[in-house]
């Protein structure tokens, strides 16, 4: 047999089979992330993370014997290793984004800034962490869609992390209520229709307990033009719950107000004065 198409055949047979297992590694590795991290409180990011790093050694080894495999290819890595101290130079300055990259990646799931799953706040950018591969973060905003941030440019944000730590998340309720309103009927309701949603968590300490400190603060906040604004502070075990949580109080809070006589929430309006010595010249 010839020579040269027995070295073809073996480099061809080992790609192949790379692949091959490639993609029978990545489908295990994929049912055991899954079955590792069921249930909410576990953790996927290291899985995963490992997950990515077993594939991208199982490519390189494979690619590695494959080249090796072809004698012509042996004396052109060792012509090469004669130079390696130029190729290390020449390979550093090629490879040094996606290095950077990698190395961010191996930090960010070592001191866990964000994990899978995570939600995130940018300064462009808002959404899920989906995956942290060796380059980059995949996060999946509120329309679905992906966005692909390098490891190394999110390690330089400055992040929101909604889940960082306490996955409780306080949701603002303002209101705007006319001047003649009755604050004190207005705040009451805003209470009451806090205190009855099921997602609202009463989020005081054992101290602030004892002190007799409300469960629900409701506190005006801003004098606008026509309306006065109140805030009611209400909890939610996270962001989403909190989101929700947020909606159905405004539409509690608007439909309790409308069956109240002395709260009203105003239509903006503005007071015209017209100068009638002006406006009879004029007609003249």
């Amino acid at each position: 047999m010839n020579p040269l198409a027995y070295h073809i055949g073996a480099f061809i047979l080992i790609v192949v089979s790379t692949f091959v297992v490639g993609y029978i590694a990545n489908r295990l590795l994929t049912l055991l992330v899954k079955r590792s991290t069921e249930g909410m409180s576990k953790d996927p990011t290291n899985y995963k993370f490992i997950k990515h790093v077993v594939l991208a050694c199982i490519y390189l080894v494979g690619f590695a014997i494959a080249i090796y495999a072809i004698p012509n290819f042996r004396a052109l890595a060792g012509s090469f290793l004669a130079g390696a101290g130029i190729l290390a130079v020449a390979v550093g300055f090629a490879a040094q984004h996606a290095l950077g990259n990698v190395i961010s990646g191996i930090f960010i799931v070592i001191f866990k800034p964000f994990r899978i799953n995570d939600r995130l706040a940018l300064q462009l950018h808002q959404g899920i962490v989906e995956d942290i591969t060796l380059r980059h973060t995949v996060i999946r905003n509120f329309e679905n869609r992906r966005i692909i941030i390098p490891n190394s440019v999110i390690s330089n944000e400055i992040i929101v992390n909604a889940d960082f730590g306490d996955d409780r998340i306080v949701k603002w309720i303002d209101i705007s209520i006319s001047y003649d309103s009755d604050i004190d009927t207005a705040k009451k309701i805003m209470e009451e229709e806090v205190l009855a949603h099921p997602l609202h968590l009463d989020p005081r300490t054992i101290e602030e307990l004892k002190l007799g400190i409300p469960e629900v603060i409701v506190r005006v906040i801003n004098l606008m033009e026509s309306s006065v604004t109140l805030r009611a502070w209400a909890w939610g075990k996270d962001a989403p719950d909190a989101f929700v949580m947020g909606c159905d109080l405004l539409e509690s809070i608007k439909k309790r107000i409308d069956l109240e006589q002395s709260v009203k929430i105003p239509y903006p309006h503005r007071t015209l004065y017209i100068n009638n010595e002006e406006k009879s010249s004029i007609i003249s």
